[in-house]
Order: structure tokens, then C-alpha cells, then sequence
């Protein structure tokens, strides 16, 4: 554990708290969304997770998603079988190396999933409304932040796989 910070007053002990709690709210709430939108895709949750990954850092190799996941390969195909049964990814030889598969989202079925995503949307832009553009920008740079410690906590769960 860090030492704490010289400026470690109470209130900035209940702001951390405060800050903390709102983000398992948000963590619980976002789940919940989303579990909603993968009923309405017919998609399980991690099935919904991987799919964004792919639509965000993809083309990837399955080996590369599993590694990023810290899942086991069999898993990893299991999951890509379904997505790509569902018709949103395809498994293609990767251009680089002929020996090797990627796998690339199908965009012709993004427009279905910003659909249900754009009640939430909608809501953040009023939220964020109310914020000056500084605000917004610390508020960019914590949760950037936040992610990356995310990540470095799950690697450490996974023993370092990613």
C-alpha cells in the first residue's frame, strides 16, 4: 500500500471514498446496460465485451485476445465460434503472415449496437453539458487513468499474462 499523501485530511479521505463508491455504482450500472444490450443482440456478456475489443483494437489474433483477457485459448474459441456464428466477427488469414489467423469485426451490424447504446450516450452528453471543458479534461485524464490501473490490477490477478 502507498503512503499516504502529505494533504491526506479526512475530506479528501471521504472524497477518495466518495469517488471509489461512485465507480462500483457506475461498474454495477454499466454491467447491468450492458447485459441489457447483450440479451437484445443475443450475445452473452463477455461475448459483448470481446466484441468491443475487437471493434477497438482489432483486427487481433485469437491468441493476442486471450493473452489481453488473460482467458485460456479454448476459451478464447469458444467465444470467437459464437461471435462469429452470430455474424459480427471473421476469422481471415492475416495479411502479414499467411500462416496466421486475425479476427476483424463485421461493421454492417454497428449500427445496431449504437442503437441501444444511445439512450446512455445521450444521457453522458447531458451530463457532461454541465461541465466546463477543463473539468471535462481532468475528468478524461482520471478515468484514462483509472482504465490503465484497471489493467494492472487484472494482469497482476492473471500472474502477469498480458
Amino acid at each position: 500500500m502507498l503512503p499516504l499523501s502529505p494533504d491526506a485530511t479526512p475530506g479528501r479521505r471521504q472524497s477518495t471514498a466518495a469517488i471509489k463508491e461512485a465507480l462500483r455504482d457506475l461498474r454495477i450500472q454499466l454491467s447491468l446496460l450492458n447485459h441489457q444490450v447483450g440479451t437484445h443482440l443475443d450475445l452473452n456478456d463477455v461475448d459483448l465485451d470481446f466484441l468491443d475489443v475487437i471493434n477497438r483494437s482489432g483486427p487481433l489474433s485469437p491468441g493476442a485476445l486471450a493473452r489481453r483477457a488473460g482467458f485460456h485459448p479454448a476459451t478464447m474459441t469458444g467465444i470467437l465460434d459464437r461471435l462469429e456464428r452470430g455474424g459480427w466477427v471473421a476469422r481471415e488469414r492475416d495479411p502479414s503472415d499467411r500462416r496466421a489467423v486475425v479476427v476483424r469485426a463485421l461493421r454492417n451490424r454497428n449500427a445496431e449496437v449504437m442503437r441501444l447504446y444511445s439512450g446512455m450516450n445521450s444521457a453522458i452528453d447531458n451530463v457532461c453539458a454541465e461541465y466546463t471543458s477543463a473539468e471535462l479534461k481532468v475528468l478524461a485524464d482520471f478515468l484514462r487513468r483509472t482504465a490503465k490501473a484497471g489493467i494492472r490490477a487484472a494482469d497482476e490477478l492473471a500472474g502477469g499474462a498480458r
